[in-house]
């Protein structure tokens, strides 16, 4: 039997800035069990898996599940045995607010960064471009229907893929990952936001 999809978040007046609708969509997923979170990851690998858009994808940016965020463990489990390359976000050494993608396996040897989030250890340069990237999946804090989407503040996903707005024909396709439980009503947009080509959740996919 398929469960209902779960109502949208929708922030009240006093709650309508991006900050406060950040603190209680992290608050929202952090919420979430073990056992939630475990469903979830593996509703998400299923869905990911079926995805048009990742069919042909060789090459792909990751990130490590942090603060509540859906787990694409399973998925990257599943794909690799099909020769799934992946690759996770380090802060840029040299260009600040940017991130480099480095390659990331079984072996990867991780250290926390400036933020407490773990990354691969710098590998003197051996990354791969972000316009050589077949696909990228983001975490999200928040999203709507009509694309938006909400991250942790940084800005580090906008600066790092902000060339897509120049150059579409080398963009990757950016699909958001998150909790059904993290979809908004409405989401304030900023001039700066890099637009999404999709969104899956535990319950959907979601295209832009």
């Amino acid at each position: 039997m398929r469960l209902p999809l779960a109502a949208p978040f929708e922030p009240h007046p006093e709650q309508s800035s991006r900050h406060q609708i950040r603190k209680a969509l992290r608050r929202r997923r952090r919420s979430l069990s073990r056992h939630q979170q475990r469903q979830a990851a593996r509703a998400l690998a299923q869905r990911l898996t079926a995805s048009p858009a990742l069919y042909r994808a060789k090459h792909i940016g990751i990130y490590l599940a942090n603060d509540g965020e859906i787990d694409p463990a399973p998925y990257v489990t599943a794909a690799r045995q099909r020769g799934v390359q992946f690759y996770l976000p380090v802060l840029h050494r040299f260009r600040d607010g940017h991130m480099e993608f480095t390659p990331y396996n079984e072996t990867t040897v991780l250290q926390p960064n400036r933020f407490g989030i773990p990354e691969p250890v710098f590998n003197g340069g051996h990354g791969r471009p972000t316009w050589a990237l077949d696909a990228v999946l983001m975490p999200l804090v928040g999203f709507d229907l009509e694309g938006g989407r909400l991250g942790m503040g940084g800005g580090f996903y906008d600066r790092t893929f902000e060339f897509v707005r120049r150059t579409p024909r080398l963009a990757p396709k950016l699909i958001g990952l998150a909790h059904e439980i993290q979809r908004v009503v409405r989401l304030p947009i900023e001039p700066w936001d890099i637009p999404l080509d999709g969104i899956v959740t535990d319950r959907c996919r979601y295209r832009v």
